[in-house]
């Protein structure tokens, strides 16, 4: 039987004799493997083996359990009148394989893009929410400072500056790209001007200036 039953013309007839065995988990691990691989490539096989599982599955049924008999045969006597599907080439089945995986990976990298964006408009929204509350409560610090910090600056660098002059970001940036940063640690009045003139010799930053409280 295994000589022959991988050509074109055999693959359905070994599939159709292999399914009762599947069913009934008696067949090989070698036999389940071939059929399941054939059905993922045969749209007709795969519906024959559909229909008999719920076939074998109605069997399994308790007595009680209505089943219209008169459908069942129906839909098999329409089916045993139904042409014979045409068997496409190989390259073809492959072609569109191929095509829906591709279709597949595509729409899996626009739902990605999809929920990418919406979590960032998210974070976005939160953040802004969070910056309005904060300002209408609590107004800015008396040693609150403006910094602008060049474009081509790196986050690590950024972040570097803030811990060597231990300042933090309390809001920011802005259309201009401006951040507010106060001292970590509240000090003496002239605290702001030092840290100002600090980050006005610190490479990468374009503006520093103290902000006055309202």
């Amino acid at each position: 039987m295994k000589t022959g039953f991988n050509e074109p013309g055999n693959e359905c007839s070994h599939a159709w004799e292999l399914m009762p065995w599947v069913l009934q988990a008696s067949a090989t691990e070698e036999q389940h493997e071939w059929l399941i691989a054939h059905l993922a490539k045969c749209s007709f096989c795969s519906a024959e083996f559909a229909q008999q599982s719920r076939l074998r599955m109605a069997m399994s049924l308790p007595s009680d359990v209505p089943v219209d008999a008169e459908a069942g045969l129906q839909r098999l006597l329409g089916r045993l009148d139904a042409p014979e599907p045409q068997r496409l080439p190989a390259r073809v089945r492959s072609s569109w394989t191929t095509r829906a995986l591709v279709a597949a990976a595509l729409v899996q990298a626009v739902g990605l893009g999809v929920l990418g964006v919406r979590l960032s408009a998210s974070d976005q929204s939160q953040g802004s929410d969070y910056r309005t509350l904060s300002e209408t409560a609590q107004p800015l610090a008396s040693d609150a400072i403006r910094v602008v910090p060049d474009a081509r600056m790196t986050l690590a660098d950024w972040d570097a500056v803030l811990r060597k002059l231990q300042l933090r970001v309390v809001g920011g940036p802005n259309g201009a790209g401006a951040y507010t940063v106060v001292p970590v640690q509240a000090g003496s009045p002239a605290q702001p001007q030092r840290s100002v003139q600090q980050l006005r010799a610190t490479p990468g930053i374009r503006l520093a200036e103290p902000i006055s409280a309202p």
